[in-house]
């Protein structure tokens, strides 16, 4: 049996899952800390397979949240499945976060495959990191920063509900006023969400370098030097 694991550490909370197929959740443990990815992720990591009466040798790929998102989040999540596909001698899966909102969302509540659904992250100020959706997963804008004012997703907006999903809901919210305007929080996520997205990848033989991998921040990563 192919056993997937499911690393998401792109937001505030760490979590992981066990899948043995596509639609089969074997196990999932998140850590309700925020943004404490470095001191849970392994242990959670253990204590899911000790669970799952498995042990690392069952698995048989590593799946992680490739970004966009926090960068201390995701330069552990990577370092971490990079460790172990490297030790298993197992092929490592990407899976954008943009995309386990979408799909999240869609397990959570009643989608219309008409409608659109926009998953975005914060980014500060007045600033996200979003990609749309149609309603059945329909890539139709790929992951991009935007700014967001009153007059953001005008188009898409007149011509028909949009859901927005992520930490960057609210703020969208807040700004824009509109009766097709929906929105959610980002409890979607999480690992618990990324199986049937990485299945598909694994099925296709879709893996990445490992060597070479790197997350997907989409804007540089910047620190202020000290004086």
């Amino acid at each position: 049996m192919a056993y997937l694991l499911c690393i998401e550490t792109s937001g505030p909370i760490c979590s992981v899952a066990l899948y043995s197929d596509k639609h089969t959740l074997v196990g999932f443990l998140q850590d309700g800390n925020n943004f404490q990815h470095a001191a849970v992720l392994t242990t959670l990591f253990d204590q899911l397979l000790k669970e799952s009466q498995l042990t690392p040798r069952d698995v048989s790929a590593v799946a992680l949240s490739a970004g966009p998102g926090s960068y201390t989040g995701l330069r552990i999540g990577t370092s971490v499945a990079k460790g172990l596909c490297y030790a298993l001698d197992i092929p490592m899966i990407a899976i954008d976060t943009l995309s386990i909102l979408a799909y999240g969302l869609t397990v959570e509540h009643r989608i219309g495959t008409e409608n659109v659904i926009c998953p975005v992250i914060d980014a500060r100020r007045m600033e996200v990191y979003s990609a749309t959706f149609m309603g059945d997963l329909t890539l139709v804008d790929s992951a991009k920063p935007k700014i967001i004012d009153e007059n953001s997703y005008k188009k898409e907006l007149e011509e028909g509900l949009v859901h927005f999903i992520g930490s960057g809901a609210k703020k969208i919210a807040e700004t824009i006023k509109h009766d097709n305007l929906r929105y959610f929080g980002d409890d979607v996520l999480s690992a618990k969400y990324m199986g049937p997205l990485a299945y598909e990848r694994l099925e296709s033989h879709a893996f990445e370098d490992i060597a070479y991998f790197e997350p997907f921040y989409l804007k540089a990563f910047h620190t202020t030097a000290k004086i």
